[in-house]
């Protein structure tokens, strides 16, 4: 009679298919992703449920255009077990089509697209990160309510994720009574802001909110603070725009308000244990792209430990998963019925290099999932 110990070794390595961005504007946002997820794989002593990863990587180059060929590179040459990825929302919503078809167990660690757990919800879909909408709805009650702003403009890329966040801090606003005048939008990843900045200045509302991330959101952060907007209308953000870009933004940032599922300066038990183990290992900072990726692992070992290891029995990971409570360094979380984290969305303000605390803006935050039928 084998043990069980010898069974649990014979297993073949799980395949884990890293799908990120290795290149353009949102390259640091993938590697912290693979760094979030390899660390915890490591503190597991690289398998999960006794089995060894094998990872295989593709850079999405952030190009909706490549996604579907990209992403079966991973399902039919590779043949991996798991997809992860990834950051950019139509990327995302690619990689979520080919695993619908082919049932591939898919965890995303990033894109909020609210698709991926609306309208293409699915039983082998997870993801580690947030909705858009979740991360943006928070900084327009809290606009219109603690900040007392009556008038906004939204700017951002004209993409799927910019208009999620921006239509969700639309929603937060006017539903507390504020009135949001104009969107503007500019073609991604676009970083010329002059024109609509000088159209902001014209118009005066009393806030503005913008979504913008990696090297886009350095920039805009910076001109917006050159061009004296920072003095007289105040900005606000979803947290991306302040997540892993306070070094490069300096002085400009400080005082932004933003809204995210993680925050600097949480310090907890968990939270100070991971940031602890991240630093070490890889002499950098985590940020919450770090911690999505974390997670995302956790997630996996979470399902797999219910399937002992078997990625098939998919109905029983999924059920797993969904009675788990997920110890994250950004506080425990559920899923929803639609796979997506049910979490804290912190208000957060800039200080120094960091992105503090300042309050709750939505407590236990559940993404409506509109349009999913699971």
């Amino acid at each position: 009679m084998a043990s069980s110990v010898a069974m649990a070794q014979a297993q073949p390595k799980l395949k884990v298919g890293l799908m990120l961005p290795y290149s353009g504007t949102f390259t640091a946002l993938g590697v912290a992703i693979e760094n979030g997820f390899r660390l915890y794989v490591d503190e597991q002593g690289g398998k999960l449920a006794g089995r060894e990863i094998e990872f295989f990587k593709v850079d999405d180059e952030s190009d909706p255009s490549k996604a579907t060929d990209n992403v079966n590179k991973l399902i039919k040459r590779d043949n991996v077990d798991v997809l992860v990825g990834t950051v950019h929302s139509g990327v995302a919503m690619g990689m979520a089509r080919a695993a619908k078809e082919s049932g591939t167990l898919l965890i995303v660690p990033n894109a909020g697209s609210d698709a991926v757990t609306g309208p293409m919800c699915a039983v082998n879909i997870f993801r580690s990160s947030f909705s858009n909408w979740q991360s943006s709805y928070g900084m327009g009650t809290v606009a219109a309510k603690q900040e007392k702003k009556k008038t906004a403009m939204t700017i951002t890329w004209k993409y799927a994720a910019g208009e999620e966040m921006t239509n969700a801090f639309k929603e937060g606003f006017e539903k507390e009574g504020g009135k949001v005048s104009k969107q503007l939008t500019l073609p991604f990843p676009n970083v010329e802001f002059q024109a609509l900045l000088t159209e902001i200045a014209a118009a005066k509302p009393d806030a503005v909110f913008a979504f913008f991330a990696g090297g886009g959101a350095v920039k805009f952060v910076k001109d917006y603070a050159a061009a004296g907007l920072n003095k007289t209308i105040p900005l606000y953000g979803s947290g991306f725009l302040t997540d892993g870009t306070l070094e490069a933004q300096g002085d400009a940032a400080q005082g932004l308000l933003t809204t995210l599922h993680y925050a600097d300066g949480l310090n907890t038990p968990r939270d100070n244990q991971f940031r602890l183990a991240y630093a070490k290992t890889f002499k950098m900072q985590p940020d919450v792209y770090a911690v999505q990726g974390y997670d995302a692992a956790q997630m996996l070992a979470t399902g797999l430990a219910a399937v002992k290891g078997d990625v098939s029995r998919k109905a029983e990971f999924a059920a797993a998963l969904q009675k788990a409570r997920i110890d994250s360094p950004r506080g425990p979380f559920t899923l929803s019925k639609s796979h997506n984290p049910v979490q804290d969305i912190y208000l957060r303000k800039v200080d120094g290099k960091e992105n503090k605390v300042v309050g709750i803006a939505s407590k236990s935050l559940s993404d409506p999932a509109r349009g999913c039928r699971m």
